[in-house]
């Protein structure tokens, strides 16, 4: 067994399984400690580093690519200090990080654990349900079915559209960028009429758009990782948005009441004559509306 526990959180390996599970301090930011604890198995490890610097060190877990939906969903584009696979170390303790990553390096070379992709996920990802409000929504998914709930800062366009209940089948992927308090980020639902769009994320209905508190619409990339984790493994298929097989959810959506959708019909057409909408947005979103009747 080897083990290192920091302010930052703690790592256990007990030769079959790295356990990382984050610290309780203030400065151990809102998405690790919501995440939670990570059981990470060896056969998903392709390698293992600790750089020590003057006045601490990091440990990082390499993880073989396609292994985990939380890092094929976020493609890389986690902050460095939400990335639950490092964790800071005190520099009194480097001698204890070397020796958990020198244990976690020789298990590797005995279990001869390959360093290539894998085709299917090895971490489930987030359990579910997961809900999440962030600036432009609150967005929940239960396992078959995503659900995004515009907010009253949301743009009208999206007001007008409704609630927007997406079928799991009905997804091909879900594309994510963190919103970096300089830049805004986003997270799209792409479905196979929706792959095309060009519509920016503050209309687009199937796209959150994340422009405020940065530590807040993190949490985001929780319920991406967790619709990811339950799509076909990218190892499975080509991603091909024209050709896919339409997949079916055991779960519709609940039909809703046609004066309310005939409502939101009108809104958009108002919205279009006064050139709030372009042409293409407004047909996008039109079907939209039309497809839950």
């Amino acid at each position: 067994m080897a083990e290192i526990s920091q302010r930052d959180g703690t790592w256990t390996f007990d030769g079959t399984t790295v356990r990382i599970t984050p610290g309780l301090h203030r400065s151990v930011p809102l998405f690790r400690q919501t995440y939670g604890e990570i059981a990470v198995p060896l056969e998903a490890v392709s390698g293992v580093v600790f750089e020590a610097e003057r006045k601490r060190g990091r440990l990082r877990l390499r993880l073989r690519e396609g292994c985990d939906p939380l890092l094929q969903a976020t493609g890389g584009r986690l902050p460095d200090t939400a990335d639950p696979y490092r964790l800071t170390v005190e520099i009194d303790r480097s001698g204890v990080a070397e020796y958990v990553a020198e244990e976690i390096r020789r298990a590797l070379l005995l279990d001869q654990v390959p360093k290539e992709p894998t085709k299917a996920y090895l971490l489930p990802g987030p359990p579910v349900p997961v809900s999440v409000r962030s600036s432009d929504g609150t967005v929940s998914f239960d396992g078959t079915q995503v659900r995004i709930d515009w907010s009253d800062t949301s743009d009208r366009v999206k007001r007008a559209t409704g609630p927007r209940i997406i079928a799991l089948g009905d997804l091909v992927q879900v594309e994510w960028l963190p919103n970096s308090g300089y830049e805004d980020g986003f997270m799209r639902f792409v479905t196979q009429e929706t792959a095309f769009s060009k519509m920016p994320p503050e209309k687009d209905p199937y796209a959150l758009d994340l422009w405020g508190s940065a530590r807040r619409d993190l949490l985001t990339a929780l319920v991406a990782a967790a619709v990811t984790a339950r799509l076909p493994h990218p190892s499975t298929r080509a991603i091909d948005y024209v050709d896919r097989p339409r997949l079916h959810s055991a779960a519709a959506p609940p039909a809703e009441d046609h004066d309310v959708l005939l409502r939101r019909l009108r809104e958009l057409g108002e919205l279009h004559r006064e050139g709030v909408l372009t042409d293409e947005e407004f047909a996008l979103t039109k079907a939209a509306v039309l497809r839950r009747f």
